[in-house]
């Protein structure tokens, strides 16, 4: 069995479909009973909602399980407790194998997710359990082409003139199925993933402008604005936390790039990654299929 936490968020919504078609029983840990619900839908027969926090719920959703693959909550001002909770819970319960998401330049502490990711990444590395870190880069992700779409404006919240590497979420799907098909031959990686070519904000309004035909306009935002446009209104706890690193964000991507390199992920996939052009080709034509279906 292969645990999946986080299994209706970005990343897990697109493995777990992978993860059922090659055979394997899942089960999946999400808050919410409408995540319960849609993965259901999907096939899940072993669905637990609850709090990533409690550690009586850690232990059961660990319990009986090979594999473990890992994937914090966004920005939570409690990510590193849950990790650490994680791998303690993984390691007393004889887990085979533990797969971290993490995140690209861990070592890059003055980022507030980096750092806790990079903590968690230590920790793991010393519990003594088998492991595999994945380390992406920025997501290609449909929320930012929204308002590009709807308004003809794409929007970041670090300079504009500073390089992004980027990765569709898909391709990450594709590469935590890689591992978790046969995890003995990725035993004791870490794998940085970044897609082709590096971009600043410009060149991404370009992009958007080619595949659109029309011109995009490019403005750079506050990140309290940033913040609240990605996660809503959140208790004042999560607020502050999710304020603070969207700030740091903005700092450091404004004073330094932010770059990988995509031989790694090439090599995995078995095929050229998914260039920010397609990504946003597909998501485009989605966009106008939606909107066609409400005209």
């Amino acid at each position: 069995m292969i645990l999946v936490t986080a299994a209706n968020g970005n990343q897990g919504k697109l493995l777990v479909p992978r993860l059922l078609a090659a055979g394997h029983t899942i089960r999946a840990c999400v808050q919410s009973e409408a995540s319960a619900r849609h993965l259901a839908a999907l096939g899940v027969t072993d669905v637990m909602t609850g709090d990533m926090a409690d550690p009586g719920f850690i232990a059961r959703a660990v319990s009986g399980v090979r594999l473990v693959y890992h994937i914090g909550p966004t920005l939570h001002p409690a990510e590193r407790s849950m990790g650490f909770a994680m791998i303690d819970a993984a390691r007393a319960a004889g887990v085979g194998q533990f797969v971290f998401s993490s995140v690209l330049h861990a070592i890059t502490t003055d980022l507030i997710q980096h750092e806790i990711k990079r903590d968690l990444e230590e920790h793991l590395l010393s519990s003594g359990l088998e492991f595999t870190i994945l380390q992406p880069t920025n997501y290609m992700l449909p929320f930012r082409m929204k308002s590009v779409f709807e308004e003809g404006v794409f929007r970041l919240t670090w300079s504009l003139d500073r390089y992004q590497s980027m990765i569709a979420v898909e391709d990450i799907a594709d590469v935590a199925a890689l591992v978790l098909n046969d995890p003995e031959r990725h035993a004791a990686a870490t794998y940085e993933l970044a897609g082709p070519g590096r971009f600043t904000g410009h060149d991404i309004g370009r992009t958007l402008s080619k595949v659109m035909g029309r011109e995009i306009g490019v403005e750079r935002i506050e990140p309290g604005t940033f913040a609240r446009a990605m996660f809503g209104e959140q208790d004042s706890e999560t607020a502050e936390h999710k304020g603070r690193a969207a700030r740091a964000i903005a700092a450091r991507y404004s004073s330094h790039d932010f770059v990988g390199n995509p031989n790694v992920l090439t090599w995995l996939l078995g095929r050229a990654p998914t260039t920010l052009e397609d990504f946003a080709r597909r998501q485009y034509a989605a966009f106008q299929a939606r909107v066609g279906s409400r005209a």
